[in-house]
């Protein structure tokens, strides 16, 4: 009997728990596990998964259906901002639970103050005797959690749910996952831009050629557009999702679950049976050009968006697998399931993608989806909240206290008390500032009740830039209101200019106090 690969996965992901269970001595009583009476925590982040295109919050197409089943036992976040506009910040503020100006991981590759990486999810769970279990395919999460290793239990490297492993620096360097990144990074971009430069990278070059060839014969009929693939590894998410429920079923309890799959993702590479499902005649109304734009067409951006829709009902349907498993396995009676992104995905404004300077709602508005044990109703929370507070929520829902350091509060809906709208809500994007500098050089938004506020700051030509919009009246950021409402302007740009000089305290003269 031959097997392939999911099935392998399958078993050799077994073989573990079974030497240990051989390895204990019979017993005909329970041994008491410290810590099993806490609920499980997993945490499923689909990266850059934006709100504004999900079925659940009002798209126009049906795009995330399993999704809208899960929530109709879930509480329901319609105003989540994510802390910072691509992985490395975003990521990091969900797992610390501070925003950008403290974590410091702001810039593409950029991982959190190492004078702070203990501060994270899995270190605050450990006391509670949680097995901790990480996993991502994005090599920029991964440096983060690799960066947090010495929280985690078990952390699975990228390369082991890929089809293609053709990464190779990370053998070099296994002590340090970040200059392993850094080489891998490096050569990529040789490769780019001058691939005569090293007769390694012409090798290099060839040898991932002959593997990709390989898995397209093996891949390519079901998945016309491309193999899903990010950073030359290749994978298909199905993969991921059976190693999870094995995961759910067999590890250690309780356990802290963060998953961080690449779906949806570019490339959006959807799979075949989800090809041109949203092959139809709709399209959002145009909005008026970023000073920031990419030079994208309106047409350009509306394909790139039904590719985006696609990829994205594919993850869905990936979702579904897994949400029917824990239905059917009872795994929802002690387990906090949490669905969210690092950040979203933008195709407005001559924009595509979300590596831009600017902070609309479809790249900083992401899904937060909670089920706690046994809940079978849905609540709807439409106050504004942030992805730092899922810490502070989970330690409360744990009964733990909430660090000193946590920037976030409990989450509405968890929260004894009672919900405040001035609540402010921040997200950054600082990728041109210095790492350990002051902050002179950003985007930062700012969500106080119905009003948001976007500054720019630093960029030539439009110091001292700022946009001012009402959600509630103008959820799509059509009307600019900086000018006619400058009192509002005024209030908000007077809120934002004292925290930051709060923040820029504490970095004088590029320095950490």
């Amino acid at each position: 009997m031959q097997l392939n690969r999911r099935d392998f996965l399958k078993l050799s992901s077994l073989l573990p728990l079974l030497i240990h269970q051989l390895n204990q001595p019979f017993s005909d009583e329970t041994d008491f596990i410290p810590g099993e009476e806490f609920p499980n925590i997993v945490i499923l982040v689909f990266d850059a998964l934006s709100s504004e295109n999900m079925s659940l919050y009002g798209y126009n197409r049906i795009t995330t259906p399993n999704l809208d089943r899960f929530a109709e036992r879930a509480m329901v976040y319609h105003s989540h901002y994510a802390g910072g506009s691509f992985t490395s910040s975003g990521t990091a503020s969900l797992l610390t639970g501070t925003y950008p100006w403290t974590h410091r991981a702001i810039h593409l590759h950029g991982t959190v103050d190492e004078k702070l990486a203990r501060r994270n999810l899995f270190e605050v769970f450990k006391p509670l005797g949680y097995h901790s279990i990480a996993y991502s395919h994005n090599l920029l999460a991964t440096s983060l959690l690799y960066q947090f290793r010495e929280s985690i239990i078990s952390l699975l490297r990228t390369r082991e749910l890929c089809l293609i492993d053709d990464q190779f620096a990370d053998r070099l360097f296994p002590a340090d996952f970040n200059v392993a990144f850094w080489s891998e990074w490096l050569m990529m971009r040789s490769e780019e831009t001058n691939p005569s430069s090293l007769f390694l990278s012409m090798v290099h070059r060839f040898y991932r050629a002959l593997r990709k060839r390989g898995v397209t014969k093996d891949y390519g009929e079901e998945f016309p557009r491309g193999i899903p693939s990010l950073h030359n590894l290749f994978f298909v998410l199905e993969d991921a999702i059976d190693w999870i429920m094995e995961k759910l079923l067999f590890s250690p309890k309780p356990y802290l679950c963060y998953f961080h799959l690449l779906p949806p993702h570019e490339p959006y590479t959807t799979r075949g049976d989800y090809l041109d499902l949203f092959d139809d005649d709709w399209a959002p109304t145009p909005k008026q050009e970023s000073p920031y734009s990419e030079g994208y067409s309106t047409q350009s951006l509306d394909t790139q968006r039904r590719y985006y829709d696609e990829y994205l009902a594919y993850a869905d349907g990936e979702f579904g697998r897994l949400y029917d498993f824990m239905n059917h396995e009872g795994l929802f009676e002690n387990t906090y399931l949490i669905v969210t992104s690092d950040h979203g995905e933008m195709f407005e404004r001559g924009i595509r993608g979300h590596v831009t300077p600017t902070l609309y709602q479809p790249i900083t508005r992401i899904p937060l989806i909670i089920s706690r044990p046994g809940q079978v109703f849905r609540e709807d929370i439409f106050t504004p909240t942030s992805c730092i507070d899922l810490i502070p929520t989970l330690l409360s829902e744990t009964k733990q206290s909430i660090p000193q350091w946590c920037e976030g509060k409990i989450l509405p809906g968890f929260s004894h008390t009672n919900d405040s709208n001035d609540y402010d809500i921040y997200s950054m994007d600082a990728k041109s500032n210095p790492k350990m500098g002051e902050i002179r050089n950003a985007s930062i938004s700012l969500i106080r009740g119905e009003f948001k506020l976007i500054s720019y700051l630093g960029y030539e030509g439009l110091s001292n830039a700022y946009e001012l919009y009402n959600l509630s009246k103008d959820p799509g950021e059509r009307n600019d209101l900086s000018i006619s409402h400058t009192g509002i302007l005024k209030d908000l740009l007077e809120i934002m200019e004292t925290k930051l000089g709060t923040v820029n305290e504490n970095f004088i003269g590029g320095r950490f106090k």
